[in-house]
């Protein structure tokens, strides 16, 4: 894993065609902005893992478990 230190505003470029920006930081917590074609999915980890486990699921003729989906809200503006 790389790990590099940025402040507010400081981007990181993924390839050449993902571009990261640090948008705010407070306490523990970091916003961060991603501009990315559209071909390419971005996901935050745990919407990446209910897809996953749900695609694994459907492969094997089994129902998705969707107990959780409901704690799950959807992206506002600016996510």
């Amino acid at each position: 894993m790389l790990v590099l230190s940025r402040k507010r505003d400081q981007r990181i470029m993924i390839g050449n065609d993902v571009c990261l920006t640090i948008v705010d930081v407070r306490g523990e917590t970091v916003q961060i902005g991603i501009e990315a074609p559209l071909d390419i999915p971005v996901y935050r980890e745990e919407i990446y893992a209910a897809i996953r486990d749900a695609n694994h699921s459907a492969l094997k003729g089994e129902q998705p478990d969707s107990a959780n989906l409901g704690d799950l809200k959807p992206l506002e503006d600016g996510e």
